[in-house]
Formats: structure tokens, C-alpha cells, sequence
């Protein structure tokens, strides 16, 4: 005969030999705390948390099943986690530590089962390389008789990198050059990158120069158009707005050195530090 149990916490039924549901409850089911999966930042991320089932007696046999949860489209082989704007997130559930057993709702193949009271997990793992927009994300997986939690947080979140621009020899009349950065934002989340004055004496976001032989100086701008018109400063208007995607974004810088300057032979160099604000 089969026994149904009315769990108490996580999860749910329980089994024993036999073909129908009896109607008594010798088992419950508990659990302590939700799963959380903490701050996703793109990488693997793997959570537990622990179920309890206490028996009257300890041969009474039982099984837990676990629905597919509430994302759109989810199976018990593929659960989603919801966030804004109806954005999801890829996870699944197993019933092992080795993350290898999926734990689905069809006894006995995907089923936790076994006799007795028991100490068990929960193991549910964040699939990596997902990019979504920043906010909590959230499911809730049921059983016949309750259900339970999961959630994660993403943060927004920003890193730049910077390649040189060698404008090469300066003979005199006006040299061009360009170079350019890398961009990378959480998805949906807006920035905008602003470059410094540098770093020689009196220099300006209009005005900038590179440090040569003996302190000599040699006038330059930077711009974020190819037609060399918009200056490309730090501060609102004059700074490049974007909004990310979770994969790098190419910005171009595009520099000027102005024609008929008399500077001293040799090496001209500046820094320039890119802030990228969101």
C-alpha cells in the first residue's frame, strides 16, 4: 500500500510499498532555510540547503517529488529563476553532491526516496556565461503540499580596459591617430566614460599636451567622433554614454596632434585615465 505524507516544510510525499495512498500521516517534512544563491557575476554559482523527514516509524518508506518551478518555460532538466522585466535565469536542481542526479517530479527515475527518518540536501547550481539586467531573481519550486524559495541577486557592475595610441612622427603638419577601449557592463545597465586632462602641467580636457625632452611640450586632443569635432572630456557633455550588455564594448578614441608646432626632437608622452561611471 502506498502512504502519502503531508509535509510540514520543503518538498513532499512520501512512499511505501504498494499501489494505493494511505491515509495517515506517519512522516513529515521540514526545511531550514530557503536556497540562496548569494551575488551572480557571471560564473558558475553552486547552493544547498538541507530537508529533513522524520517517521513515526522507521520502515516507513516514502519519496519527494519537485515540480519544474514557476519560470516561463521551465522542465525539471531546465528551471528558470526570474527577475526584471521577465528576464530569467538558467539553474537546476539534483539530489546529489557530484551535481550529476537531476531532481525532478517522475518516481521512482528522478525522485529522493528512502526509508525512515532522513537528513538530506537540496543541491541547485546557477548556470555560468548567463548575461542578464541587474536585479533579484527569484523561483519558487512546489511539491503536492508546499514549496519553497530561490534567489539571487545581481548587482551592476562595470571594468574598463585601455589601449595606447602612438600617433607615430611628428613632422609638423596635423597627425591623426585612434585607439581604443573595452567596455564591459551588466546587461541593460547604463555608463558613460569620461577621459581625464592627463597629466602634463596646465593641461585641460581642451586643452591636452604631451611631456617631451626638457619639459617640452606638444598640444593634442582627443575626440569621440571620427569627424575630430566632439571633444571627448570628463565631465556631463562631453563624456560617451552607453548602455551594457554583459559583453565588451568597443569604444574608439580618435586624437589630434594640430599642425605647426615647433617642438624639441625626441619622445612625447601623456597619461590619461578613463573613468567609466554607472
Amino acid at each position: 500500500m502506498m502512504r502519502t505524507v503531508m509535509a510540514a516544510g520543503l518538498l513532499l510525499v512520501l512512499l511505501a510499498s504498494g499501489r494505493a495512498w494511505a491515509q495517515t500521516n506517519t512522516c513529515t517534512l521540514s526545511i531550514t532555510s530557503p536556497l540562496n544563491f548569494g551575488t551572480y557575476t557571471g560564473a558558475q554559482v553552486r547552493s544547498t540547503t538541507p530537508f529533513i523527514v522524520t517517521c513515526r516509524s522507521g520502515t516507513d518508506g516514502w519519496y519527494i517529488p519537485m515540480n519544474a518551478g514557476t519560470g516561463a518555460g521551465a522542465t525539471v532538466n531546465q528551471r528558470y529563476l526570474t527577475g526584471p522585466n521577465g528576464a530569467e535565469l538558467a539553474y537546476e536542481i539534483y539530489r546529489d553532491s557530484a551535481y550529476s542526479a537531476i531532481w525532478g517530479n517522475t518516481y521512482p527515475t528522478n525522485t529522493e526516496d528512502g526509508t525512515g527518518g532522513y537528513n538530506g540536501t537540496v543541491y541547485a547550481q546557477l548556470n555560468g556565461g548567463q548575461t542578464v539586467p541587474a536585479g533579484t531573481y527569484t523561483d519558487t519550486v512546489s511539491t503536492d503540499t508546499t514549496s519553497f524559495t530561490l534567489t539571487v541577486l545581481i548587482t551592476g557592475s562595470c571594468t574598463i580596459s585601455a589601449n595606447a595610441l602612438a600617433f607615430g612622427n611628428y613632422t609638423g603638419a596635423v597627425l591623426n591617430g585612434t585607439t581604443s577601449m573595452a567596455v564591459t557592463c551588466t546587461n541593460n545597465i547604463p555608463y558613460t566614460v569620461g577621459l581625464n586632462a592627463g597629466t602634463a602641467t596646465g593641461a585641460t580636457v581642451t586643452n591636452r599636451m604631451m611631456t617631451g625632452p626638457n619639459g617640452s611640450l606638444l598640444k593634442y586632443s582627443l575626440f569621440s567622433n571620427s569627424g575630430r569635432t566632439t571633444n571627448w572630456g570628463n565631465s556631463s557633455g562631453s563624456w560617451v554614454s552607453g548602455t551594457g550588455t554583459g559583453s565588451a564594448q568597443t569604444l574608439t578614441v580618435y586624437g589630434q596632434i594640430p599642425a605647426s608646432q615647433n617642438a624639441m626632437s625626441g619622445t612625447y608622452i601623456d597619461t590619461i585615465i578613463a573613468t567609466v561611471t554607472y
